[in-house]
C-alpha cells in the first residue's frame, strides 16, 4: 500500500500526506474538545511540554535515518551510472588498439549504449530488465573474447578488454538493482505513525487550550508533510523530478566513432 503511494506523481504524494495529517489533526481536535470523551481526556491534564519533546525527537531521528537511507541509495545509483559510462569509454579507447577486431567491438558497444538509452532506461524503477540490452551486452563479450584478438593484438590487451566488459556488466547489474530497490514499508509505516503520535502528544500538552493546540498541531503537520514529501519523491533515483541523468551514456555514445 505504501509503495503504491510512493509511486504516485509528486503532487499526489504531497496531497495524500496533506489529507492524512490534516484529517488526523482535525479528528484529534474534535475528539479532544467536542466529543463525549472530553471529561475522560481532561483527567490527563498536567502533561508537560518535555513529553512532546521525547516523541518529537523519536520522529525526527527516524525521519533522519529514513532520509539518509534514501539519499545514500541515490548516491550509489549515480556512482553506478558513472562507473558504467567510464567502463564504456575505456572499452572504446582499448578497442582502437585491437586493429580490425576493434571495429566489431565498437559496433557491439554502440548497440548496447543505444539499447540502454532507448529501451532500458525507461524500465529503471521496475523489476524488469530489457532483454535487448542483455543481448547487446552478450554481444560485447562475444566481440572481446574472440581468439583472434589475442593472436593479433596480444593477450594483455584482450584481458584489459575483458576487464572493461566485466566492469560494464557489474555496473549495469548494480544500476538495475538500485533502480528496483525500495525502502521497507515497515520503516515508512513507523515514520508515519510516529508523526501521528507527535500530533497526539502536542494535543495533550495543550489539553485545555483549543487554539494553541490547533496551531501547534497544524504547524507540526505542515513541517512533517514537507519533510516526508521531499524524502518520498526521492525514493526512485531514476524517476522525476530528481532523477539521475542519462547524460553519461549520451556522452559515451558520442565518443564512439561511426563504423562503416
Amino acid at each position: 500500500m505504501i509503495h503504491i503511494w510512493l509511486d504516485l506523481p509528486v503532487y499526489l504524494i504531497f496531497s495524500v500526506l496533506t489529507v492524512f495529517y490534516g484529517l488526523s489533526a482535525v479528528a484529534i481536535y474534535l475528539i479532544q474538545f467536542h466529543s463525549p470523551a472530553r471529561p475522560l481526556i481532561m483527567t490527563a491534564a498536567g502533561v508537560v511540554a518535555p513529553y512532546f519533546g521525547a516523541v518529537g525527537v523519536l520522529f525526527a531521528l527516524l525521519t533522519g535515518f529514513l532520509g539518509a537511507e534514501v539519499a545514500e541509495r541515490n548516491r550509489q545509483a549515480a556512482r553506478s551510472v558513472l562507473a558504467e559510462s567510464s567502463a564504456l569509454d575505456t572499452l572504446t579507447t582499448l578497442s582502437r588498439a585491437a586493429g580490425g577486431d576493434g571495429a566489431a567491438i565498437r559496433v557491439a558497444e554502440r548497440g548496447y549504449v543505444e539499447n540502454v538509452l532507448n529501451k532500458e532506461w525507461e524500465l529503471l524503477g521496475s523489476d524488469e530488465a530489457s532483454p535487448a540490452t542483455s543481448s547487446a551486452l552478450r554481444a560485447i563479450f562475444d566481440a572481446v573474447a574472440k581468439p583472434a584478438i589475442a593472436s593479433t593484438a596480444g593477450a594483455p590487451l584482450q584481458n584489459s578488454l575483458l576487464n572493461a566488459a566485466v566492469r560494464i556488466s557489474t555496473s549495469r547489474a548494480e544500476r538495475l538493482a538500485l533502480g528496483a530497490d525500495r525502502t521497507y514499508e515497515l520503516k515508512w509505516a513507523c515514520v508515519l505513525l510516529l508523526g501521528l503520535l507527535t500530533q497526539v502528544a502536542l494535543a495533550l500538552v495543550h489539553i485545555d487550550k483549543p487554539r494553541a493546540m490547533l496551531a501547534a498541531v497544524m504547524l507540526f503537520s505542515i513541517a512533517a508533510i514537507l519533510a516526508l514529501g521531499l524524502i518520498a519523491e526521492q525514493e526512485n533515483p531514476f524517476e522525476p523530478p530528481l532523477e539521475i541523468s542519462n547524460a553519461p551514456f549520451v556522452k559515451a555514445l558520442a565518443n564512439l566513432p561511426a563504423e562503416p
